[in-house]
């Protein structure tokens, strides 16, 4: 008995404590999911729910690896929170938590497909500007922040990628590699939180399965993010925002594929 079997209303998979081969394999995806998130602050998602997902349901890769996501947010936000900057975090939170509502809300009328795609061809067509545009390009209106923190809370909600709308507008703010990391870092430990909130009342959190998993990926994921640590601190942050951009190409062109399929 393993991943495959459906259980529960979500579909979630069945995970027994024998399925050691399946449980390594998770540990491994943590641990690149966890790599990508400790260098950029989001989009570990793009690597854990596509690989995860030839194994497993949907809703049970979700509810793993938010539970990932949740300890590896609070382990980098925790390091050097005063690296973040409050006012854009007040700006964004309110918002975010209210596209959150938003998205629960049209969760189940939304016609996801269409909206994934429009999503995907967004973040894409973004991501090539930013690749092509130079350093040291326009600052945009913190007014932007209500719009990116509405914007995340909903897509976080309805395709577990809350992370671009944010990254989008704090690399057009005046930020050094340190508060773009923390801040958005800070951002996406609420947004995540709030999904955790989401699974954790449908039920699917306490699921033995779930915590079982959750509980065997960490310390890949811990060490994931301890690397991820190191190889900040070695780059720049013109290479951070290309990072960024190349990671918001490739989740642009995963929610397209996702919505085509």
């Amino acid at each position: 008995m393993g991943f495959g079997r459906a259980c529960g209303p979500l579909g979630a998979g069945s995970l027994m404590p024998d399925d050691i081969g399946l449980l390594l394999l998770f540990a491994g995806i943590a641990f690149l999911g966890s790599l990508v998130y400790g260098i950029t602050g989001f989009g570990s998602s793009l690597v854990t729910i596509p690989l995860a997902t030839h194994f497993v349901p949907l809703p049970f890769a979700l509810a793993v690896f938010a539970l990932m996501d949740l300890a590896n947010a609070l382990r980098i936000g925790l390091q050097n929170p005063r690296d973040a900057i409050k006012d854009e975090l007040l700006r964004m939170v309110p918002l975010v938590l209210a596209g959150t509502a938003v998205g629960v809300t049209v969760l189940v009328n939304l016609p996801r497909a269409g909206a994934m795609l429009a999503l995907g061809v967004f973040v894409l067509l973004y991501a090539g500007y930013s690749l092509r545009r130079r350093p040291g390009g326009a600052i945009v209106a913190t007014t932007w922040a209500c719009v990116a923190g509405f914007a995340g809370g909903i897509t976080s909600t309805l395709f577990g990628a809350g992370g671009p709308a944010y990254a989008i507008y704090l690399s057009h703010r005046p930020l050094t590699k340190e508060q773009f990391r923390a801040t958005l870092t800070l951002t996406m430990l609420f947004s995540i939180g709030m999904r955790v909130v989401a699974f954790a009342l449908t039920g699917l959190l306490l699921k033995r399965e779930v915590l079982l998993a959750a509980i065997a990926v960490l310390p890949a994921a811990f060490a994931g993010v301890g690397i991820a640590s190191l190889l900040f601190r070695r780059i720049s942050h013109a290479l951070l925002l290309r990072l960024v951009a190349l990671l918001l190409l490739a989740t642009g062109t995963s929610l397209i594929l996702r919505a085509l399929a």
